[in-house]
């Protein structure tokens, strides 16, 4: 999914999610972030470790785990190194959210009422918006209506799950 930060795509992403998951699919999920996050706590051991220089930190439980890496902030991520990270024989699908100027297939999320621009003129690789309401677009580019995400699911397993 793709959309300035707004509009509404983790929003979406966790209302189309359980519908996916519902038909079977195993998905993972990708999300950049534009600002410094931390996903440990200070004065936890694993702060305290990556702060005292190990990178990576592994953190494992019986419920999850998390893999912290410091990364150089001089570079954006690049997606295609996020993804070699994932253990994608456990997945069907990988949802991506953000990562505007890669390049993969995308769902622009639009919202005309925040005055922003529409990314799919510059961006051959939107496949598809989602939108409170209709667009003038060319034929080729689907609608969907952002409020839907029982169309969205479907319209995902159509176009990346032939086999589900």
């Amino acid at each position: 999914f793709a959309a300035f930060s707004g509009t509404g795509k983790t929003t979406l992403l966790t209302q189309t999610i359980p519908i996916l998951k519902h038909h079977g699919v195993r998905i993972g999920l990708i999300k950049h972030s534009h600002h410094n996050f931390q996903i440990d706590q200070p004065g936890k051991d694993s702060f305290r470790l990556r702060e005292a220089g190990a990178s990576p930190v592994m953190l494992v439980s019986t419920h999850r785990r998390a893999i912290i890496t410091e990364i150089s902030p001089e570079q954006e991520p690049r997606l295609d190194d996020q993804l070699k990270l994932l253990d994608q024989s456990e997945l069907d699908l990988i949802l991506v959210e953000g990562f505007k100027a890669e390049q993969f297939p995308k769902i622009e999320l639009h919202r005309p009422s925040l005055n922003k621009p529409l990314l799919y003129p510059n961006d051959p690789n939107i496949i598809a918006i989602a939108s409170d309401c209709t667009l003038e677009t060319p034929d080729y580019l689907i609608q969907l209506d952002i409020n839907q995400p029982e169309i969205i699911a479907d319209f995902i397993l159509n176009q990346f799950m032939r086999s589900v």
